[in-house]
């Protein structure tokens, strides 16, 4: 899926991510994406003033969704800050304003690697489970993201050095 590692990428790579933070509803939290030895980093720090309190990126996944199809899930090398983060996915199974995300807490800066299967992924919108939701299906990702919105002020840091296929193999 993606390695942050190929350099040859980097500076296509850092353009095709885009910060979507809770401005968009009044609040001040901000957030990057940039690509910095050998990783992605999503970074920025998070207010909770002015009803806010959340910070995203998101990424257009290029074509790579119905090669996954065929695998159990997608695996993350990540190293953080203690913080929890979401894995997001957009679908075409579900409205404009809907995702399917994933929730991982990576123990502070060390490096660990994190596999979800697509069952664990839930379906919300504006953080609400969506109970009637179909499952995701992986044919169908046409986005994918990075979210912290853990009610807690203050700077983050997550470094990303892949996303990869969680294949048996």
């Amino acid at each position: 899926m993606l390695n942050f590692n190929e350099s040859n990428m980097a500076e296509a790579e850092q353009r095709r991510w885009y910060a979507v933070d809770d401005d968009v509803m009044g609040g001040v939290s901000h957030s990057g994406f940039r690509l910095e030895a050998g990783a992605g980093c999503f970074y920025g720090e998070v207010s909770l003033e002015n009803g806010g309190g959340f910070a995203s990126v998101r990424r257009e996944p290029d074509g790579f969704e119905p090669t996954l199809a065929h695998d159990l899930g997608v695996t993350l090398r990540v190293r953080g800050d203690g913080r929890t983060y979401q894995l997001r996915f957009k679908s075409s199974a579900l409205e404009e304003a809907s995702a399917y995300r994933v929730a991982f807490t990576p123990t502070a800066h060390q490096w660990e690697t994190h596999r979800f299967t697509w069952a664990q992924f839930d379906a919300v919108r504006r953080g609400t489970l969506l109970s009637s939701a179909p499952a995701l299906d992986p044919s169908t990702i046409h986005q994918l993201g990075f979210l912290i919105a853990d009610r807690t002020a203050g700077p983050f840091r997550l470094e990303v050095a892949s996303i990869a296929p969680y294949s048996q193999s």
